[in-house]
C-alpha cells in the first residue's frame, strides 16, 4: 500500500530534458508544470505528498518538472512561457491515452488553459484550482502594484538559497499561512532544492506576463475552477475573473487562506469531493450508521482510510500528519461510532 511512483524523461521541441513521474493506475490527470516543482522530493513533502496519494487514488496521476527545475535539464538558456508550452506538449504525447485530465495550478492554470484550446480533443476535464489568466504585471493597474511585482522577483535574486528565517517565513506565508512548522520548513526545503535563485525569478518574470483571459474564452472543454477566498499569492478576484471567462464552467469558492491546499484543512474535503463528482468519480453514500455518528470531514477520511487496510503510519502519510496524531483521532472515531476495535469501525464503514 506505499506509495510508489515511475520516473521517466520525455524531450521537449528544442531537445530539452523533462523529468516526467507517474503514480497510481486507471484514468490519466495530468498536472501542468507550475512555478517550482521537484517529483523526486514531492514523495517526502508533508505539502505535496497527501496530493499525490490523493489524486493517485484510483487515477494515473502524472506530473512534471519545469526546464530549469527538479530533475529536469537545469541549465537551460531558454526559460520562456513559450517553451514552457512545448514542455506541456511533450510530456502530453507521451501519454498513450487518447483523453486525459488536465489539472492547472497556480501559474500551471494558465498553461493548461492554453493547451485545452488548442488540443481539445485530448482533454476530457480541465481542472484549475487558485490559478489565474493574467499575471501579475499584466494584470497591474497601478505603480504600486506594478512595484510589488518587479519586487517580488528582485526579492528572489538577491535572497533566494540564503540561511535566512526572514526570507523562508516569507515565502511559506504566501503559499501555505497556515502550514504547520514542519509543512513551512519543507516549503523552504523544496525551493532550495527545485532550482537556483535566478532560474526561479526568471520564471517567475515570464509568467508575471501571462494573458490567457482571451483564449480561456474560446474553451470548449468541461472545465472546473476552485479558488481559496483567502489565497494570499493569487488574489480571490482573480479566480472569480478567470471563471467569468470560461463558458459554462463550474466555479467553487474555498473557504481556506492557502495557495496550496492542505489536508487537515476543510477545503480540501471539499476540493476532493467537488473534484470526485466533477469526474464521476463519487463514492457510494456513507452508511447510516456513519453519518449518523457526527463525524466531521477529516475524520470521515480517516475512517475511509481504515476500511481500505491501511495502518496508522501509512494514513499518516496519506494525511501529512504524525503517527500520535492519527492514533488519537481514530480513538475519537471510534467512540463516536460506539466500537472498541478496528475491525468493528471497519464493519462498520463498509456495511450499505
Amino acid at each position: 500500500m506505499r506509495l510508489t511512483q515511475t520516473i521517466g524523461f520525455c524531450n521537449s521541441a528544442d531537445g530539452t530534458r523533462i523529468a516526467v513521474a507517474s503514480c497510481g493506475k486507471g484514468p490519466v490527470i495530468l498536472r501542468a508544470a507550475h512555478w517550482l516543482s521537484h517529483v523526486d522530493y514531492d514523495l517526502q513533502s508533508p505539502v505535496w505528498r497527501p496530493w499525490v496519494h490523493a489524486l493517485s487514488a484510483g487515477n494515473q496521476f502524472v506530473r512534471y518538472d519545469p526546464r530549469g527545475c527538479g530533475l529536469s535539464d537545469r541549465y537551460v538558456a531558454d526559460l520562456s512561457v513559450d517553451a514552457w508550452h512545448s514542455d506541456l506538449d511533450a510530456v502530453a504525447a507521451s501519454i498513450g491515452e487518447p483523453q486525459f485530465v488536465l489539472l492547472g495550478l497556480s501559474q500551471g492554470g494558465a498553461l493548461a488553459i492554453a493547451y485545452a484550446a488548442r488540443h481539445p480533443e485530448r482533454v476530457s476535464h480541465l481542472v484549475l484550482l487558485n490559478a489565474y489568466g493574467q499575471g501579475a504585471r499584466t494584470r497591474a493597474q497601478t505603480d504600486g502594484e506594478l512595484l510589488e511585482a518587479e519586487t517580488l522577483v528582485n526579492f528572489i535574486r538577491v535572497g533566494w538559497g540564503r540561511d535566512n528565517p526572514a526570507f523562508a517565513q516569507f515565502f511559506t506565508n504566501l503559499f501555505i499561512p497556515d502550514g504547520t512548522p514542519e509543512q513551512h520548513r519543507w516549503w523552504g526545503d523544496l525551493e532550495r532544492q527545485t532550482a537556483t535563485g535566478d532560474v526561479a525569478a526568471q520564471l517567475l518574470w515570464n509568467m508575471q506576463g501571462i494573458d490567457v483571459l482571451d483564449v480561456a474564452a474560446k474553451l470548449r472543454v468541461p472545465t472546473l475552477i476552485a479558488h481559496s477566498r483567502g489565497d494570499m499569492r493569487v488574489p480571490f478576484e482573480q479566480g472569480c475573473k478567470l471563471a467569468a471567462a470560461v463558458p459554462g464552467v463550474r466555479f467553487v469558492p474555498l473557504e481556506s487562506k492557502n495557495h496550496v491546499l492542505l489536508p487537515d484543512e476543510p477545503a480540501w474535503m471539499v476540493f476532493q469531493a467537488e473534484l470526485a463528482a466533477f469526474l464521476g468519480q463519487d463514492k457510494p453514500t456513507r452508511p447510516r450508521a456513519v453519518r449518523e455518528a457526527g463525524l466531521t470531514q477529516a475524520e470521515a477520511t480517516l475512517l475511509d482510510l481504515v476500511a481500505e487496510g491501511l495502518d496508522n503510519r501509512t494514513i499518516a502519510e496519506r494525511v501529512g500528519k504524525s503517527v500520535k496524531t492519527v492514533r488519537n483521532q481514530l480513538s475519537i472515531i471510534f467512540g463516536k461510532l460506539g466500537v472498541r476495535s478496528r475491525s468493528q469501525a471497519i464493519v462498520i464503514a463498509l456495511s450499505r
